[in-house]
């Protein structure tokens, strides 16, 4: 059975927690605890999977207790739950917590936040796994657009216009900052996907916060790309959002499609980080046995690039299309497709995109699989095989991508 941990100074809120979710207590072991100090000797004693802990306490505060969790219990969920919006205190949370509920929150709107942090939790069966995510605070950024976004923090001339193309820019910075805007913090009528939407919502001010950040914004540790060009993996991303964004186009999840395109590589960033030599010998694995990386990746780790980046995403609060695109993108068959959908069009732009996975490995691994014209009769796309080419190149040529 699953166990959360419950953290607020205010006792008649935790009575209230209790009341309200006393129905789960068949399927969660649920405590409650009123100060940051007990909730660690309580994690002391034994292992949560999640802990829901409120912003502002007397002592140890919130982003104080989840700095702790962190960096002693990687594995468990992190999640805030507060009355109070602050751009600033949000900005602070943001390395730590997994994801954001404002109160007054509904018990079902709890209950389905916390199920679905543990289904994803669940997609990654290898606890090493969920801990290497887990401890995730910085992703690495290119450094060229970190040392542009330091440099537009410090004018006060930059429009949103260019703040929002250097986000979008780079897979890690852009997923950050739709955590953010999506997060309860600011209290979105509807979910933004959009990275011009999110920019402009939060303002010039905000991503300031952010760019600043080292906690967020990091340049690329040193030596650790080894086997990974990342500025062809950006490449290779934008390619891939570019296709998709022409096949989804004029459906209502197009803005979904193109952000799941963009992160759908977004493990990389944490296998080269956090487990280089791992990656190193997938690759060895992958030359030897000519075998698709995600596979030797799944030997070697127990996932693949794919899950963790779902991972990743999904404890952030992304929509959960995109992180059912970016889980699958190498495997869209363990998915019953009923209509054409944001991992029908990353597939099928991921066959038909300029550029491939394996182009931005440094050795010479295997190319990627890629579907047919079969696959548009399982995903029921509006569109032939043919259509679907055209589409593509068209965009390219729009935007003058030389193969």
């Amino acid at each position: 059975m699953k166990r959360i941990l419950f953290v607020d100074d205010e006792v008649p809120v935790l009575e209230g927690l209790r009341l309200r979710l006393h129905r789960l207590s068949g399927k969660w072991t649920m405590e409650f605890v009123d100060s940051g100090a007990l909730a660690i000797e309580r994690m002391q004693q034994q292992s949560y999977d999640v802990v829901v802990t409120d912003m502002r306490m007397p002592t140890m505060d919130g982003a104080t207790l989840l700095e702790t969790v962190s960096a002693r219990w990687p594995q468990t969920i992190r999640i805030v739950l507060s009355g109070y919006s602050e751009v600033q205190q949000t900005v602070r949370l943001v390395p730590f917590a997994h994801q954001y509920l404002s109160k007054p929150c509904k018990p079902e709107q709890l209950e389905n936040v916390i199920e679905r942090c543990l289904l994803l939790q669940d997609l990654l069966n290898e606890p090493r796994l969920r801990a290497i995510t887990g401890r995730i605070r910085r992703l690495p950024s290119l450094p060229r657009v970190y040392a542009a976004l330091q440099a537009a923090a410090r004018d006060d001339t930059v429009s949103l216009a260019q703040v929002a193309k250097l986000v979008s820019d780079d897979s890690a910075i852009a997923a950050r900052v739709l955590q953010i805007v999506n997060s309860a913090f600011f209290r979105l009528a509807r979910r933004i996907s959009n990275i011009e939407q999110a920019v402009s919502y939060l303002g010039i001010a905000a991503i300031r916060n952010l760019a600043m950040s080292v906690e967020i914004f990091s340049r690329w540790p040193g030596g650790a790309g080894a086997e990974l060009d990342l500025g062809k993996l950006q490449v290779h991303a934008h390619s891939v959002a570019a296709a998709a964004a022409a096949l989804a186009a004029k459906t209502p999840f197009a803005d979904d499609a193109v952000l799941a395109g963009l992160l759908h590589d977004i493990g990389y960033w944490v296998l080269v980080q956090e487990c280089p030599e791992d990656l190193m010998k997938a690759v060895d694995l992958a030359i030897a046995r000519q075998i698709p990386m995600y596979v030797a990746e799944s030997e070697i780790l127990g996932a693949s690039h794919a899950e963790i980046g779902a991972y990743l995403l999904g404890i952030w609060g992304l929509p959960y299309s995109v992180v059912e695109a970016v889980a699958h993108h190498h495997q869209p068959g363990r998915v019953t497709h009923a209509e054409f959908d944001v991992l029908g069009a990353v597939v099928i732009g991921h066959s038909l995109a300029s550029t491939d996975d394996a182009a931005a490995f440094r050795r010479s691994v295997p190319a990627d699989a890629k579907v047919d014209h079969d696959y548009l009769s399982v995903v029921r796309a509006p569109f032939d095989w043919d259509e679907a080419v055209r589409r593509v190149s068209e965009t390219r040529e729009s935007e003058g991508v030389i193969e």
